[in-house]
Formats: C-alpha cells, sequence, structure tokens
C-alpha cells in the first residue's frame, strides 16, 4: 500500500480547491475544475504520471480561468512536494520528448528543491480553443513553485494550440512520474549534499 500520498484543500476568496493525490497509482482520476479542457489535461496529467488524482475545484470562472488553473497548479505542487517526503531513492531528475501529430515538446525536471521555471515558446504560439496558451506557463510555474521543482519546458515546434497544450500536459506528467519514481539501487537521498 503506497505512503506517498497528499491531501489539500485550500480556499481564498478566489478558489476553493479539495485534492488528493497518489504518486504510486495508475493513473486514475476524478477531476472537476468548471473548465472542461483544463479537465482533460488533467486527466491526461494523471494518467500519463500515473498519479491517482481526485479534485474539485470552484472558482471564478465567470471572471475567467486564470485563478482556477494557477491555483490548481500551486495545489499539486504542493502535495507533490508533500507525498515525496524526504525523496530518498528517487530518481530525481525526468526527461520527457512528447509528440503529438505536428508538435514537439521537449520537458526536463529535477526535485531539487531550487524552484525555477524555463518556459520557451515562440511568440505568438496559438491557444487552445478554450484556454490561453499563458495558463499552460502559468500552471507550469505554479507547480514548479510549490513543489520547489527546477521545470524546463521548450515548444520544439507544433501549429495546433490544443496538440500543443496536450504535449505539455503529457510531457510534465512524464518528466514527473520519472523523476518520482523509486530506484532500489539508490541510497538515502539523491544528492552529494544529502539534502534535497
Amino acid at each position: 500500500m503506497s505512503t506517498r500520498t497528499a491531501s489539500r484543500s485550500r480556499k481564498t476568496a478566489e478558489t476553493s480547491i479539495d485534492l488528493s493525490l497518489d504518486l504510486d497509482g495508475s493513473g486514475v482520476s476524478s477531476i472537476d475544475t468548471g473548465v472542461p479542457f483544463f479537465d482533460h489535461m488533467l486527466t491526461l496529467f494523471s494518467k500519463h504520471g500515473l498519479f491517482d488524482l481526485k479534485l474539485v475545484v470552484i472558482g471564478d470562472t465567470e471572471v475567467d480561468c486564470h485563478h482556477t488553473v494557477e491555483d490548481t497548479g500551486i495545489v499539486i505542487g504542493d502535495a507533490m512536494r508533500e507525498a515525496l517526503g524526504t525523496k530518498e531513492g528517487i530518481h530525481r531528475y525526468g526527461c520527457a520528448y512528447l509528440p503529438m501529430d505536428e508538435t514537439l515538446v521537449r520537458v526536463v525536471v529535477d526535485l531539487s528543491n531550487r524552484p525555477h521555471l524555463e518556459f520557451r515558446a515562440p511568440a505568438g504560439t496559438p491557444s487552445a480553443p478554450n484556454l490561453p496558451f499563458t495558463l499552460v506557463e502559468e500552471f507550469c510555474r505554479a507547480v514548479a513553485s510549490n513543489l520547489r521543482a527546477n521545470l524546463h519546458v521548450e515548444l520544439l515546434y507544433g501549429r495546433d494550440g490544443h496538440h500543443i497544450a496536450e504535449a505539455v500536459f503529457k510531457g510534465l506528467a512524464r518528466a514527473l512520474r520519472q523523476a518520482c519514481t523509486l530506484d532500489p539501487r539508490v541510497e538515502g537521498i539523491p544528492s552529494t549534499k544529502d539534502a534535497l
């Protein structure tokens, strides 16, 4: 039975979020953020990361979906950090190249406890029909900051906004899955500093 789990509730004047996460799941999810395209992206994130994820978000979507997307990234990052515990025995690093038809994205992560996001995409990158592309970056920034990870996301090429967003979410999931995976050959914390 997995012990790498976390539950979170976060309430602000803009959003109310309830989340439970299992890092060692099978990719089962129940997602309701009030933003259908974002639900689709998070379902893909759960499936490709093999993270079991239950998530309910009530946000001020009558304004727009910015607060919902950003605050969800905050809570996911925070829950993942808690579930990782001391990080003993993890791979620590993860990398994924994710193709989606004409699109190719590269995602690289280090669970270093040194938060940084490097997000590279050409100016004018198209949005998905129901989610501004800028919010894909905001989600990644919120996850990286609260997971305290060094995250690099680069759109190598692509034309369709849906495909681009999907490749980023799937690539992020697969890179995190690799970084979070336990390796029986790793003794203790994977750092010469003996701390992450």
